[in-house]
């Protein structure tokens, strides 16, 4: 199996301040995660970024990186950038690695590229892990997703998805006995021809009101399959507490 691993790492961000370069055990925090990724049995990993500090802080530390514009609306749009750069071909495999993912798990990355792999009709891959417990079902910032049964998506939401009328009728926040609840994992498997497709399409409304970028996909027709793993990886750092815990982590190395 071939593909590419792509680390978009933009430098805005409201939170975290040039989140890209924060230390991380003596490495910035997207080198870290390349370095993760590269762990993978991807064939190369790019760090795609629009800020010259991070695409020379990736440079110094071997890692390949391209320069991309600034004003791209999405990080799906700066994927596309770099299919069109790298001449990739439309068949090729691209897994999008988000830049603050220092502990990602390689193996989930293999798992969504292999996926899309023995899916020839899908677009994209991603995954999801089993919801545990009622207020992860209830959260607006956990997205959730429904599949049929060949593991296609079917919508995503953030949502209490599915509902379960029985058990919630009495308007308590449960999870219901059984109920195949999904909690959405940010990491997508792309062919590079649906790339190429993506900034042409026009936002849909159901994006527009979940603000769910990958719903753009699903209204308009191409499919998105979804791996399921049975434990939730690690999470990414959004947060200032986000970074004094993976920076914890790595103290202890």
């Amino acid at each position: 199996m071939s593909f590419t691993v792509v680390v978009p790492a933009r430098a805005a961000s409201t939170r975290l301040p040039g989140k890209p370069l924060l230390d991380i055990g003596g490495l910035p925090m997207v080198v870290r995660t390349a370095r993760q990724a590269a762990q993978s049995g991807a064939d190369r990993v790019i760090i795609a970024t629009d800020h010259p500090d991070v695409l020379q802080a990736a440079i110094s530390h071997g890692i390949e990186a391209l320069a991309t514009r600034p004003d791209h609306p999405t990080g799906t749009d700066r994927l596309s950038e770099v299919v069109q750069q790298l001449a990739l071909d439309d068949a090729a495999i691209v897994v999008n690695v988000q830049g603050d993912e220092p502990l990602i798990d390689p193996a989930l990355i293999d798992a969504v590229a292999a996926l899309l792999q023995q899916h020839p009709e899908a677009a994209i891959t991603t995954c999801a892990a089993p919801i545990s417990d009622a207020a992860t079902l209830f959260d607006p910032n956990a997205v959730k997703v429904v599949c049929d049964s060949r593991q296609r998506a079917l919508y995503f939401s953030r949502a209490p998805i599915p509902w379960a009328r029985d058990a919630l009728k009495d308007g308590q926040q449960r999870l219901a006995p059984g109920l195949p609840a999904l909690h959405h994992i940010g990491l997508y498997a792309y062919r590079a021809g649906f790339l190429r497709t993506f900034p042409e399409l026009p936002p849909g409304r159901l994006e527009h009101v979940e603000s769910l970028e990958q719903l753009r996909a699903l209204e308009q027709g191409f499919p998105i399959f979804v791996h399921q793993t049975q434990t939730l990886p690690a999470r990414g750092v959004d947060t200032p507490e986000d970074l004094a815990r993976v920076r914890a982590l790595f103290s202890n190395i």
